[in-house]
């Protein structure tokens, strides 16, 4: 006997007799998984843009305001309570940070836009970012502020004009202002582009404000400190005005609020769940049409004594194979749309084996339970009402 070449399956026979119903399979399942994948990308963007801050302070406990909803617009509390902290003995050093949205003057257009302006002690390295460490010795002059490489093209071209060697002189919050380093931070949902500059500086672009009404407090703890530990002793410590967090519950604080506070998570969501349903539909409808127009030889194939397993596998082993030829070209797609997106929105949008291989999943499942429902005109065919 010869065994090669291998017999095509069944299934995949079935589905190349009608090519252009098998290119519009395809082609509903590709759409379907760049329908899903897109949603995830973007909803995983928003989750990994929100709390970059979060996650690159050098910090093991945070002090928030109460009345704080999320980063972007904090509320002040009172700098004694970081003061109050030192108290601990495992506290080794605390940092205040000023935090809030300022008025940045484009200087090639004048156009105004929101920019966030972070203020801190430049004797403290909080921030674990690209190019902070050569920054942060340069914001110790007086209005000078370091500039997001990676914050939107809006503000203008601050990085190419600052590494080119050309000064960059501008207002912020209406004062003038001179751009003298980079560092790199990136963009959120809430956050076009990020200042980073002196807490002396901060105070001189927000001179309503007080220096001791600090909008976020980073402790350090001495090494081999029980952050959980700590925290729960500042807890009972200090007044109910501040929340204290390890940067875990910091970060999930965040998360958690751009997921159930406000639409976006849940639109992001939806979205996933409506490219599955529509990509069901789609299969539904093919298969069902395959099935409707094979009934006589499923038939046939019943009567003379195959098992309704073998019959029902055929059709299983069209959805299969129509999940892996619509998947490939879609994942090849959301590859080439993630990058365009990217770059556009200066967002975290990329490709995860976990996401690839869930939404692979989600592509089989979508095609079996659209098999499942087909299958059901199998069952229910008569092979005497059809001869």
């Amino acid at each position: 006997m010869v065994f090669w070449p291998p017999r095509p399956p069944l299934g995949w026979l079935q589905l190349k007799h009608r090519p252009l119903r098998l290119v519009v399979a395809i082609a509903g399942i590709t759409f379907a998984v760049l329908l899903i994948m897109m949603q995830l990308g973007f909803r995983s963007a928003l989750f990994e843009s929100a709390v970059r801050f979060h996650e690159q302070f050098n910090y093991d406990i945070a002090l928030f305001s109460t009345d704080s909803v999320f980063i972007v617009r904090p509320q002040d509390f009172s700098i004694r309570r970081l003061y109050q902290a030192l108290a601990d003995e495992d506290v080794a050093e605390v940092m205040p940070v000023y935090i809030f949205p300022a008025v940045w003057k484009n200087p090639w257009n004048n156009d105004r836009r929101s920019i966030n302006a972070v203020g801190f002690d430049p004797q403290h390295d909080v921030l674990d970012a690209p190019g902070f460490a050569e920054a942060r010795a340069m914001l110790t002059a007086q209005d000078v502020v370091a500039f997001d490489a990676a914050a939107r093209p809006e503000f203008g071209p601050v990085a190419e004009e600052l590494q080119a060697g050309e000064p960059i002189v501008t207002e912020i919050n209406d004062r003038r202002t001179e751009v003298v380093a980079l560092f790199e931070m990136g963009t959120s949902f809430g956050i076009d582009g990020t200042v980073l500059t002196s807490d002396d500086n901060w105070l001189r672009l927000f001179p309503d404000r007080s220096r001791n009404r600090i909008h976020l407090g980073l402790i350090r703890l001495e090494p081999g400190a029980d952050a959980t530990g700590v925290r729960d002793r500042l807890e009972a410590y200090l007044p109910e005005d501040v929340l204290v967090l390890t940067k875990k519950q910091f970060v999930e604080r965040e998360q958690e609020y751009w997921n159930s506070a406000t639409p976006i998570g849940y639109i992001f969501a939806f979205g996933a769940i409506m490219g599955f349903i529509v990509g069901g539909i789609i299969v539904y409808q093919i298969l069902f049409a395959d099935v409707s127009e094979h009934l006589n030889e499923y038939a046939t194939l019943r009567a003379i004594g195959f098992k309704n397993r073998f019959i029902y596998g055929i059709v299983l082993q069209q959805a299969t194979i129509l999940a892996v030829l619509g998947y490939i070209p879609g994942l090849a797609i959301v590859h080439w749309l993630y990058g365009v997106a990217g770059g556009a929105t200066r967002l975290p949008l990329y490709i995860t084996v976990d996401r690839a291989v869930t939404v692979f999943v989600m592509t089989l499942a979508m095609c079996a339970i659209s098999a499942l429902l087909a299958i059901r005109k199998i069952r229910r065919v008569d092979p005497a009402e059809v001869f």
